[in-house]
């Protein structure tokens, strides 16, 4: 049982739509993590194909057993490793994925559930949206929660994650500076959503962003390791880079104990008063219920 982590941020700039490049990018970073001794690295969401290569849909989609990924997870070796493409399933259904792979093998999922479709991002016109929140389980202490991007700006998400028993939240993530407006502080929101994150569960969090530009956004970088109290422990700037932190269980535990948030989580309570927001959330108030009375 291994108490200690060292995690690792791949901050990149993908080529958009182009496989072979990014994949010979992706076998770069991961023989740059693998010196550093690096037991978990995350690259960018859709990190494989880039912020707008699902323009090019048919061309980038891949099984989420394609050799290709397995043959990237084999480099790694004992490194787990989290990479975003673009998954074609069942049905010709098509996600924004994220993969968790190790010695050649996919050992989780997560498809993106928050789709945005403001501002300047579209998501909706490519990709299916994802209906699960589950965790991964490293080892007997490191959990790993895994939300892309948007899905952490629903925060019901991350309370799934954490109350599912994540001890550690990865992020992988693709903010453009314009992405959702020019009085929108991208940067200094995902810092401040990070941090609160951290804090409030009591668990490191790692978020991964891309950089470059790609049609008409800019990406910022920012890429950064934050401990269980919010410290900042690594932080990327505006160009490629690789972060790392090592990553110590016990701070966890100090922070849980200080502020218990996943324990005095009332998950009954949140389950009856969703089902009751179901029941009337968007219905007109014009229409009838059964039971109601009508005394106008």
């Amino acid at each position: 049982m291994s108490r200690f982590l060292t995690i690792g941020a791949a901050q990149i700039a993908s080529a958009t739509s182009d496989l072979e490049a990014n994949f010979a990018k992706h076998h770069d970073y991961v023989a740059r993590a693998t010196a550093l001794g690096v037991e978990l690295l995350v690259f960018p969401e859709l990190s494989l194909v880039g912020h707008y290569g699902a323009e090019a849909l048919l061309d980038v989609v891949m099984t989420r057993d394609d050799p290709r990924l397995l043959e990237l997870s084999r480099a790694a070796g004992d490194m787990e490793i989290i990479v975003g493409f673009v998954e074609e399933a069942r049905g010709a259904q098509f996600y924004n994925a994220a993969a968790v792979l190790r010695n050649g093998r996919l050992r989780y999922i997560h498809r993106k559930i928050n789709l945005p479709s403001y501002g300047r991002l579209i998501e909706t016109k490519y990709y299916a949206h994802g209906r699960f929140v589950d965790t991964h389980m490293m080892t007997e202490d490191w959990v790993l929660g895994l939300l892309i991007c948007a899905d952490l700006y629903n925060p019901a998400l991350a309370h799934l994650a954490f109350l599912h028993g994540a001890t550690l939240l990865t992020a992988p993530i693709s903010s453009g500076r314009e992405a959702v407006g020019d009085e929108f502080d991208n940067p200094m929101s995902w810092a401040t959503t990070i941090q609160f994150y951290a804090m409030m569960y009591g668990a490191p969090v790692v978020m991964t962003n891309r950089v470059g530009r790609e049609g008409d956004l800019n990406f910022w970088g920012g890429s950064r390791i934050v401990d269980p109290f919010g410290r900042v422990l690594a932080q990327a700037g505006l160009t490629e880079e690789l972060i790392t932190a090592r990553l110590d269980y016990a701070d966890t535990r100090r922070a849980r104990a200080l502020l218990p948030t996943v324990r005095d989580s009332n998950l009954a309570l949140v389950q009856r008063e969703t089902n009751r927001l179901i029941d009337r959330l968007g219905v007109p108030d014009m229409v009838r219920r059964e039971g109601d009375e009508d005394d106008r």
